[in-house]
């Protein structure tokens, strides 16, 4: 166990939880202001996606991207940003037609998923290595797309975030770093409990843990009411933390949270263990960020 986890809040997500829950922000500034307050409570890293000020759903605008970004950096914080960078991967089959997108379908190539990490340079960034039975749909990241992307955040100097939602998806990372695509001493996060990938239990976090590349770090994080079990796994087991709104709308049963509420929370399971949050920048240090 770590005497210093980092705790990465995920602010808001793309899914369809707008309309769940009154705390899940929305617009940029909501979306910078929730950030800024899971800072204030222990979060070390935000992680950012954006949405669509009218209707709640997903955007990849960059304007978007920008005034939450510009907020935060402008605040008294100096939490590290993280942003996606694994946007229009949806693809729906059409019912009519199975060769071309359904509604809901929203695909971007590389270099469109990357724009907003090469205009803002964030010190963090999401690479998800690999494609995925998501829920109803298929996330598309074929690994010719993930060798172009990940020499794309190389070259930005941001340092991946690799997202691993299947444990095949740990190989596929691993001939990235082989290629010479990812730098040494990576950063895993392992994304447990999302229907179809892998399982959120204890056993497949120590599968994970134990083939992990030499000098790797790791978080961890489970979907809905399995958040704190696979936090807590996850710091027990020498990794670090997620938590937030994109994942899991709740405090407790029945009582809706905020994403300071979440920090907070985790922090003092964290606590009551003997492991502090880690500050950004200690965290910096730790990861050898730009700076």
């Amino acid at each position: 166990m770590l005497k210093k986890v980092m705790v990465t809040c995920a602010v808001t997500g793309a899914g369809d939880t707008a309309g769940r829950s009154e705390h899940v922000p929305v617009t940029p500034k909501e979306i910078a202001d929730s950030a800024i307050k899971a800072a204030n409570a222990g979060a070390t890293v935000a992680h950012i996606h954006v949405r669509d000020p009218e209707t709640g759903g997903i955007s990849h605008k960059m304007e978007h991207y920008e005034e939450v970004v510009e907020r935060i950096r402008e605040s008294d914080t100096d939490v590290i940003i993280n942003i996606t960078a694994g946007g229009g991967g949806d693809w729906i089959p059409s019912k009519e037609d199975p060769t071309v997108g359904g509604p809901g379908t929203w695909m971007q190539t590389p270099s469109e998923r990357h724009a907003p990490v090469e205009k803002l340079l964030p010190e963090l960034c999401t690479l998800d290595c690999g494609s995925l039975n998501f829920g109803d749909q298929v996330y598309i990241s074929p690994y010719g797309w993930l060798q172009e992307h990940a020499k794309m955040i190389q070259d930005a100097g941001v340092r991946p975030e690799l997202e691993i939602f299947d444990t095949g998806q740990l190989l596929l990372a691993k001939q990235l770093m082989s290629e010479g695509l990812i730098n040494e001493d990576p950063l895993f996060q392992f994304c447990m409990g999302i229907p179809w990938g892998m399982d959120a239990d204890p056993e497949t976090l120590i599968y994970l843990k134990n083939r992990l590349p030499e000098g790797a770090h790791f978080s961890a994080f489970g979907i809905g009411r399995q958040q704190f079990p696979v936090a807590m796994q996850s710091f027990l087991l020498g990794g670090h933390v997620r938590v937030g709104l994109e994942d899991n709308l709740y405090l407790e049963k029945g009582v809706l949270a905020t994403n300071e509420q979440l920090v907070d929370k985790m922090v003092n399971i964290m606590q009551a263990a003997g492991s502090e949050p880690m500050s950004p920048d200690e965290a910096r240090d730790f990861l050898n960020l730009r700076k």
